[in-house]
C-alpha cells in the first residue's frame, strides 16, 4: 500500500485507547460479579470460570479465539491468488477441527471433571516425561499461533497508519494483559462475546458494501463480470479454465490439505480449546462447540468471498492503492488484501473499520492464549514440579506472572520475526509442520484405553523429526537452496504438513503392540483434584461452597452428570463424523472434480448463502448468550439498582449466584443466612 491512509495518532489511539477501556470495562465487570454475583477471583475461577459457563457464552468464545487476524487476512489472500474457491477451503478445512473437537470436549469432561488443562491428563495417564513431551508440543503451539496473531495485526496497523511495527507488536498485547491479569478466563468469556460482535458487524457491512451499495460495485453481477475480466487480463494456472470462478484450482486444494492439517495441530494441541471445554458446564459443552464451529465457518468464507474477491474485481480501476500493478506477492502473504480492498471501496472509513477487525481479532485470541500459557505454567510446570501443596494465592499469583511474562516474550519474538522476515502467511503453512504430530496421541489419550507410555512418549518427537525432514528435503529439491521463499512453497509445505499428521498412524500400533497395549481403566483422570482455594476464600471472609462450580457434589449427582455426558458423547460422534463430511466431501468435491464454473446466477447464489449464514452466526453468538443469560442479568441490574438507590446493601446474605451453577438461589441465601 503506497502511503497509509490514517494517521499514527489514529493506531496509537485505537491500539493504547481502545486496550485500556476494555481492561477498564473488565475491571468493573470483576468488581461486579464479585460483589453482586458472589464470584470471589480464586484459582479455580481464574482458569475454569468455575466450570459454570453455558453453551452461549461458550460458542461465542470459541468462534472469537479461533477468529484469529489470519481468518480475516490469510483468507482473503487466498481468495485473490486462487479465486472463490479459497474462501470455502479455508473456512471447510479449519471449521471440522472446532466440530470434531467437540467430541474431545465431552470426553475429557467425562474422564477428568477436575481437570484445569489437557497435560494434566497426559501426566495422570502416562507420567511425568510424557507430560513434559506434549508440554513442549502444547507451548509451541502457544508461540506459533501468538506469532501469527501479533505478526499479521502489526503488519495491518503498520500499513494502515504508519505506526511502526515493533511498537505495534509491544502495545497490542497491553491491554488483553490487564483485563485477562483482573478477570481470568470469564473476561476473555465475556470480552470474546464483546469482539465477536464488533467483527460480525463490521464484516456484514463490508458485505453489504461490496454487493449492494459501492459505487463500482454494489451487486453480485457486477463483481462477477469483474472477475471474469480478471481472469482474462492473468489467467489462474492451475485453475479449470483459469477462472476465478471455480472450485477447480490445483493450488487452491493444495492449500486445503495444508489448512487442514495445520489447524489440526492448533486446536488439538492449544491448550486454550481445553480451557473452554473445561470451563463449560457439562451439559453445554457439546451444543457451545457444535454452535461455535458451525457460526465460524461463515467468517472467513463471508470475509474471503467479499474482500478478496473484491480486491481481484478492483485492481484494474485507478481507485485501487496498488493500480496499475497488482498487489505485490509479499504483501498478499503478509495479509494486506483485505485492508487494500477496504480502502478502496470505502476510504479512510474503510481502514478505521479494518484497523477495529483487527484489533478485535488479534486481542480477544491473544486472551485466550494468555490464559493457555499461564494455566500450563502454573498448573503443569509450578505445581506439579516446584510446589505441589501450593495456595490458592500463590497460584493466582504464578497465573498473573505468567500473563505478563509471555506477553513480553511474545512481543519481543514477534518483532524479531518482522526483521527477518517471516510472515503470518508463512507461520500459517509452517504451524501443521511443527505440532501436528502430537494431534493423535493426545487424541487418543482420550479415546482410546491401549495406547501405551511408548507410543504417546515417543510419537510426537519421532514425527516431528520426519516432518521437518520432509519439509527441508522437499524444499531443496524443488528450489536448489534452503531460504524464505524455498522452504514457504506450496509443495514443500504440503509435505512437512501430511507426514506431521499422518506419520503417527504408523508409530502408534507398531509402538502400541510391539510394547503390548496398555488396557488402561480411566481412575487415575478422575483422581485429579481442584486448586486449595480455602486461603483466598477465608480472606475474603466467605464460605467456598458458596463460589460458583465450589459445591461438592453428592453420588447421586455424579453419576447423573455421567449419564448425560456419556449421552452426549454418542451424540457427539456421529453428528461430527456426518458434519465432516459434508464439508470437506459432499458439498465441494463434486464442484471440484466436476471442474464447474460458476454462472451469474450460480454465483449470486453463493453469496446470498454466505450473508444468510452470518446472520445465523450473528444470532448464535450475539442474540443468544444474551438470552441464555437473561436471568443473571436481571438479578445483577436490579441487585446495582438497590444498591445505588440505598433501598439494599450487598452483604454476606444478598448476593446472587451467577446463573449456571448448580445450587438454586434460595439454597444459597439459606446457608449464608444459617452461617450468619
Amino acid at each position: 500500500m503506497p502511503s497509509p491512509p490514517l494517521g499514527q495518532s489514529v493506531g496509537y489511539g485505537i491500539v493504547i485507547g481502545l486496550g485500556f477501556a476494555f481492561a477498564f470495562g473488565m475491571i468493573l465487570t470483576t468488581f461486579v460479579l464479585k460483589r453482586y454475583n458472589y464470584e470471589l477471583q480464586t484459582s479455580e475461577m481464574f482458569s475454569t470460570a468455575g466450570r459454570t459457563v453455558k453453551s452461549g457464552l461458550v460458542a461465542s468464545a470459541v468462534v472469537s479465539s479461533w477468529t484469529w487476524a489470519a481468518t480475516l487476512l490469510q483468507s482473503s489472500g487466498v481468495a485473490y491468488s486462487y479465486g472463490v474457491s479459497g474462501p470455502f477451503w479455508y473456512a471447510s478445512g479449519a471449521t471440522v477441527q472446532i466440530i470434531l473437537f467437540a467430541t474431545i470436549a465431552i470426553e475429557l469432561k467425562r474422564r477428568a471433571p477436575n481437570a484445569h488443562t489437557f497435560l494434566e491428563v497426559i501426566r495422570a495417564r502416562y507420567g511425568a516425561v510424557t507430560h513434559i513431551v506434549f508440554m513442549v508440543f502444547g507451548l509451541f503451539t502457544n508461540i506459533l499461533v501468538t506469532s501469527m496473531l501479533l505478526t499479521g495485526g502489526s503488519a495491518v496497523v503498520t500499513s494502515l497508519t504508519g505506526m511502526p511495527t515493533a511498537a505495534a507488536c509491544f502495545l497490542l498485547p497491553v491491554g488483553v494483559v490487564l483485563y485477562t491479569m483482573f478477570g481470568g478466563i470469564k473476561a476473555t468469556f465475556l470480552t470474546d462475546y464483546a469482539h465477536t460482535v464488533v467483527i460480525l458487524v463490521i464484516l456484514l457491512m463490508f458485505a453489504f458494501t461490496t454487493y449492494a451499495t459501492n459505487d463500482v460495485l454494489g451487486s453480485p453481477s457486477k463483481v462477477y463480470d469483474l472477475l471474469a475480466e480478471a481472469a482474462r487480463r492473468h489467467p489462474v494456472d492451475g485453475n479449470a479454465g483459469g477462472s476465478y470462478l471455480t472450485m477447480r484450482s490445483k493450488e487452491g486444494a493444495i492449500f486445503f490439505v495444508i489448512n487442514i492439517v495445520g489447524n489440526f495441530g492448533t486446536v488439538f494441541c492449544d491448550n486454550g480449546y481445553y480451557n473452554k471445554a473445561i470451563a463449560a458446564s457439562p451439559v453445554d459443552a457439546l451444543p457451545g462447540y457444535i454452535m461455535g464451529g458451525l457460526s465460524w465457518f461463515a467468517i472467513p468464507w463471508l470475509a474471503a468471498t467479499t474482500m478478496g474477491l473484491a480486491a481481484l474485481a478492483l485492481e484494474g480501476n485507478p481507485i485501487f492503492p496498488t493500480y496499475p500493478e497488482r498487489m505485490n506477492p509479499a504483501d498478499v502473504s503478509a495479509g494486506l488484501v483485505l485492508p487494500t480492498a477496504a480502502v478502496a471501496m470505502l476510504g479512510k472509513g474503510g481502514a478505521a473499520a479494518t484497523l477495529l477487525l483487527v484489533f478485535m481479532a488479534v486481542t480477544s485470541a491473544m486472551s485466550a492464549e494468555l490464559i493457555a500459557v499461564s494455566s500450563i505454567f502454573t498448573y503443569d510446570f509450578y505445581q506439579t514440579y516446584f510446589n505441589p501443596t501450593a495456595t490458592g494465592k500463590q497460584l493466582i499469583y504464578m497465573s498473573h506472572v505468567m500473563v505478563v511474562g509471555f506477553a513480553v516474550a511474545m512481543a519481543a519474538w514477534s518483532t524479531a520475526l518482522y526483521y527477518i522476515g517471516i510472515s503470518m502467511g508463512y507461520l500459517y503453512l509452517l504451524m501443521g509442520v511443527i505440532i501436528s504430530a502430537a494431534v493423535l496421541p493426545a487424541t487418543l489419550t482420550l479415546m482410546w484405553s491401549k495406547q501405551n507410555w511408548w507410543a504417546a512418549t515417543f510419537t510426537p518427537p519421532l514425527g516431528f523429526a520426519c516432518s521437518l525432514i520432509a519439509w527441508l528435503v522437499t524444499a531443496k529439491k524443488e528450489g536448489g537452496e534452503l531460504n524464505v521463499d524455498t522452504t514457504g512453497a506450496n509443495n514443500p509445505m504440503l509435505a512437512g504438513n501430511v507426514v506431521a499428521l499422518l506419520s503417527p498412524l504408523i508409530f502408534i500400533p507398531v509402538l502400541t503392540y510391539g510394547f503390548g497395549p496398555q488396557n488402561y481403566d480411566w481412575q487415575s483422570m478422575k483422581a485429579i483434584r481442584k486448586g486449595d482455594d480455602h486461603d483466598l476464600a477465608a480472606a475474603a471472609h466467605v464460605d467456598l461452597e458458596l463460589i460458583p462450580g465450589e459445591r461438592r457434589h453428592s453420588i447421586a449427582d455424579e453419576e447423573e452428570e455421567q449419564a448425560k455426558l456419556y449421552k452426549a458423547s454418542r451424540i457427539a460422534r456421529w453428528m461430527t463424523v456426518f458434519m465432516t463430511i459434508a464439508l470437506l466431501v459432499l458439498w465441494p468435491m463434486p464442484m471440484y472434480g466436476t471442474g464447474y464454473i460458476f454462472s451469474k446466477k450460480f454465483f449470486t447464489g453463493w453469496v446470498v448463502v454466505g450473508i444468510l449464514w452470518m446472520f445465523f452466526s450473528s444470532f448464535c453468538v450475539g442474540l443468544y448468550p444474551l438470552w441464555e443469560g437473561r436471568g443473571t442479568s436481571a438479578r445483577t441490574f436490579k441487585a446495582i439498582y438497590l444498591d445505588i438507590t440505598g433501598q439494599k446493601k450487598p452483604s454476606k446474605g444478598s448476593i446472587t449466584v451467577v446463573e449456571g451453577t448448580d445450587t438454586p438461589e434460595e439454597t444459597q441465601t439459606e446457608k449464608i443466612m444459617a452461617k450468619e
